[in-house]
C-alpha cells in the first residue's frame, strides 16, 4: 500500500518550504500555511519566481507556530529573524533591499495563494517520480528536482510517476484518500520557467524543459489518458477537495488509497 512520505508546506509563495510531521486539510482544500502569505509589488502583482530571478537570492526558515521567518540573503550569508505578524515593516525593508523593488506582503489563512485557483488543494508526486527527473539530468539528485518542482505531498514506493494513476480523462476527477482525508486528482499540473533554474542560485539549466518534456512522454503509462497532455512539460497532480468534504488532518506513514 503507498504511504504519505513527505509533507512540504511553502509559507510565503516562493521562497523555501519547511516539512511537516503532520498539516491539517482545511475546508478549502489547502493545506494550512501553504502559501499563507504572498509578496506582491506596487502593481498589485504577485511577486514570484516566473517574474522576479532574484528570489532565488532569499533563502528561508519557518517557525510555523510562532508565525517567525528568518532570511538570508544568499549572496551576503546573514541571517535575520522577523515576526510575520509584528515584524512586516522590517521584514518588506529587508526583502525590497535583495529584490530591488518595494514589496507589500498579503495572508490569506483560509486558502493561501495558489496558481490553481479552482485547484487548491495539495500537488502530490511520488518520491520515485522526482528520482527519474533526477536521473535524466547528470548532476542533479533528488533534493535538486524537489526544490525545482515544489509539491506539497510525496507518495512512497518503486514506481515512477505513480501520481499519474489521479489523472482521470477529460472532465473527470480521480477520489483518492490519504489516511482519513478524501481528495480529488484533478490534472496534471503545468510547469513554468522555475524549474529549469537551479532553486539556490537562479542558474538556467540549458535546455531543461525540452530535454524534461521528451522523457515525460516517451514514459508516459499506457494508461494514462494523453488528450491530458496538450504538452508534456507536466510533473504532479493538482488536487481538490470534494464539495461535501470539510478536510481533516494528515500524517507521514498515512496510507493512501485509490478510490
Amino acid at each position: 500500500m503507498p504511504r504519505l512520505a513527505r509533507i512540504t508546506v511553502y509559507p510565503i509563495k516562493s521562497l523555501p518550504g519547511v516539512m511537516l510531521e503532520t498539516v491539517r486539510v482545511l475546508a478549502s482544500g489547502a493545506l494550512a500555511d501553504d502559501r499563507r502569505w504572498a509578496l506582491v509589488d506596487d502593481h498589485d502583482q504577485v511577486v514570484t519566481a516566473k517574474r522576479c530571478v532574484a528570489i532565488h537570492r532569499l533563502d528561508a526558515r519557518f517557525q510555523l507556530t510562532a508565525s517567525v521567518v528568518e532570511l538570508c540573503d544568499r549572496e551576503r550569508g546573514e541571517w535575520q529573524t522577523f515576526s510575520l505578524q509584528t515584524d512586516r515593516a522590517a521584514l518588506l525593508e529587508f526583502v525590497g533591499s535583495v529584490l530591488s523593488q518595494h514589496v507589500r506582503l498579503i495572508e490569506n489563512p483560509e486558502r493561501g495563494w495558489p496558481d490553481d485557483l479552482d485547484s487548491p488543494g495539495p500537488t502530490i508526486v511520488a518520491t520515485a517520480s522526482l528520482q527519474a527527473v533526477a536521473d535524466w539530468f547528470p548532476g542533479l539528485n533528488v533534493d535538486q528536482v524537489r526544490g525545482r518542482f515544489r509539491a506539497n505531498l510525496e507518495i512512497d514506493g518503486d514506481e515512477p510517476f505513480w501520481e499519474d494513476r489521479l489523472i482521470g480523462p477529460t472532465g473527470v476527477v480521480t477520489p483518492f484518500h490519504i489516511g482519513p482525508v478524501m481528495l480529488l486528482g484533478v490534472n496534471p499540473c503545468q510547469r513554468c520557467a522555475v524549474p529549469t533554474r537551479d532553486p539556490m542560485t537562479g542558474a538556467v539549466t540549458p535546455s531543461f524543459a525540452k530535454l524534461f518534456s521528451a522523457q515525460r512522454e516517451a514514459t508516459l503509462g499506457a494508461q494514462v489518458p494523453r488528450e491530458r497532455f496538450d504538452h508534456y512539460y507536466r510533473l504532479s497532480v493538482n488536487t481538490r477537495l470534494p464539495p461535501e468534504r470539510m478536510g481533516g488532518t494528515i500524517r507521514v506513514g498515512d496510507e493512501v488509497q485509490l478510490g
